[in-house]
């Protein structure tokens, strides 16, 4: 795995996070990321040059004290977190292993922390979750922020109003990402909410977007959570509530709808819906035996939350029945109750991270899953058949049996011996 990572005369060792499950071929940075850090270091080269009158060259350690707070958003795997410390930046994402990514990769080049105002050494970068407020004060708007694009375009939709609240007039916007991720559609989005957009031309498969901000654009409400409805296992109606980086958002996923066909659930289980997305399953769950206990786990903040509002929007008297966990697989789980304990895991893998394709997130979601089931408890999986999760379950439970299908899905069940 290439690990290390050059620009300027400095240098990082990176990991994608979890590192021991990912593909050696699979690196922590892109090009996206490399013309980010270039077009930015110019860019606060030219603001010391004219603010402190000296050459591009020389130290810059007085430009964090007189910039504004520089925004970081959808770092993949922290490299811009890293690279930019000594701007103490402010870092937004919305997943857990860009999230574990960010402070491996700090603690592994041994970025040092630093002092806030009460005394106490704290990291060297502020990191926020998707769904935490972020608020400035008029005069401590940021002087720069940066976005790497999402691959959704409602995610994109949301940090851009956001960003035009935190923005003023002299603040730095540059987004990047690959040529099929900067779209048309992506330069509208920047048009429609923050100002002119322009893109650059491409340099190593990737472009940058800048934008200006425009005051005259009136700010738009946020349209999300988004809302619809669809029928349980039971027949009930489930309102459901889907923050902007939830998988299937506006409509049930037809793999989700094939499994709420067939789930079954005992009294007195505990579930766990991983990979919860909007929660849907776990919420089926509780229609099915209201006594049971259900853990929603997702690697996406935004999912996470939206469990949480789908459970007290449909069953409010069960919220206390519930845990809802940002986690890779079930480590969070794992890591506070070693013995096993789990009697159902409910699980549609996704088959990428990031944009890249891969299947070690099923592996360690079947690996997980064997170490925290109870003997004789129960995994569930639903997928497209081409994934073919039905030869990654006989290598780990030794068998599985297919519990229904339709054309292009199919529903797997296995239980630990």
């Amino acid at each position: 795995m290439n690990t290390e990572f050059s620009m300027a005369e400095r240098q990082f060792t990176l990991i994608r996070y979890p590192e021991k499950h990912q593909h050696k071929s699979l690196q922590a940075w892109d090009s996206a990321d490399e013309l980010l850090i270039e077009h930015v270091e110019a860019h606060l080269d030219a603001l010391t040059s004219i603010s402190n009158n000296q050459g591009p060259n020389e130290d810059q350690s007085e430009t964090s004290s007189t910039l504004g707070p520089m925004l970081i958003f959808n770092d993949d795997f922290g490299t811009l977190g890293c690279w930019f410390t000594q701007y103490n930046p402010i870092w937004i994402s919305d997943s857990y292993i860009s999230l574990r990514s960010l402070q491996e990769n700090l603690r592994r080049n041994h970025l040092k922390p630093v002092m806030n105002e009460e005394g106490a050494l704290t990291s060297p970068v502020t990191s926020l979750t998707s769904v935490e407020n972020l608020t400035f004060m008029p005069e401590s708007a940021p002087s720069v922020i940066m976005l790497k694009v999402p691959r959704t375009l409602a995610l994109l939709e949301q940090q851009l109003i956001d960003i035009k609240r935190y923005a003023a007039p002299g603040t730095h916007i540059v987004a990047a990402g690959k040529i099929k991720a900067v779209t048309k559609s992506v330069s509208a989005l920047f048009e429609k909410i923050i100002g002119p957009a322009k893109t650059s031309l491409a340099k190593k498969k990737s472009r940058l977007v800048f934008s200006i901000l425009d005051e005259s654009i009136t700010p738009i409400p946020s349209p999300y959570p988004e809302t619809w409805e669809c029928k349980g296992a039971t027949g009930q109606t489930f309102v459901l509530k889907n923050h902007a980086n939830v998988f299937s958002r506006q409509s049930l996923d037809i793999g989700a709808r094939l499994m709420l066909e067939h789930m079954t659930v005992s009294a007195n289980e505990t579930v766990v819906d991983l990979g919860c997305g909007n929660g849907v399953l776990g919420v089926n769950a509780l229609a099915l035996a209201g006594d049971c206990k259900v853990i929603f786990i997702d690697e996406s903040f935004m999912a996470v939350e939206s469990a949480r509002l789908n459970v007290l929007e449909n069953f409010p008297d069960k919220i206390d029945q519930c845990e809802f966990i940002a986690s890779n697989c079930l480590e969070s789980l794992l890591e506070k109750q070693q013995s096993p304990w789990i009697t159902k895991i409910l699980c549609n893998p996704p088959f990428h991270q990031q944009n890249a394709i891969t299947d070690h997130i099923a592996w360690q979601m079947f690996n997980d899953s064997k170490h925290a089931l109870v003997k004789g408890g129960q995994l569930v999986v639903v997928g497209n058949r081409h994934l073919e999760h039905h030869v990654k379950l006989k290598r780990m439970f030794g068998g599985s049996d297919v519990l229904a299908s339709d054309k292009k899905f199919v529903i797997l069940g296995t239980a630990k011996r």
